[in-house]
C-alpha cells in the first residue's frame, strides 16, 4: 500500500480528510480507515486543500456530517462522492 491521500477515522463517517498537499481533481485517492487500517479508493472530483473534508457518500442539504464517528454538523448544500465539504456546504449545529 502506498501513502494515503485521505483518512477516514470511523466506519460510520461519511467524510474523510485530505492528508496531502496539492490534491487535484481526477486523483484516485488511496483512503485509509484509521479504525482498522482497511483501505478503499475514491476519485476526487475537484481540487481539495490539505486538511479539508471530502464526501465519501452522496450528501444532501440537511444531512448529518459524520467524522470521528461523531455528528460534526449538517450539510447546507449538496456534495457528491469525491467533492469538497467545507464552509460553503457544511455548518456546525452549535450555532
Amino acid at each position: 500500500m502506498g501513502k494515503p491521500h485521505l483518512l477516514k477515522h470511523d466506519h460510520e463517517d461519511n467524510v474523510g480528510v485530505v492528508v496531502v498537499e496539492g490534491l487535484t481533481a481526477g486523483t484516485e485517492m488511496l483512503c485509509v480507515v484509521t479504525a482498522d487500517n482497511s483501505d478503499f479508493t475514491v476519485t476526487a472530483t475537484m481540487d481539495i486543500p490539505i486538511g479539508h473534508k471530502v464526501a465519501l457518500s452522496p450528501l444532501a442539504a440537511g444531512d448529518t456530517v459524520m467524522k470521528y464517528g461523531e455528528d460534526i454538523g449538517r450539510m447546507t448544500g449538496d456534495a457528491a462522492v469525491g467533492e469538497h465539504v467545507h464552509i460553503h456546504n457544511c455548518k456546525t449545529k452549535r450555532w
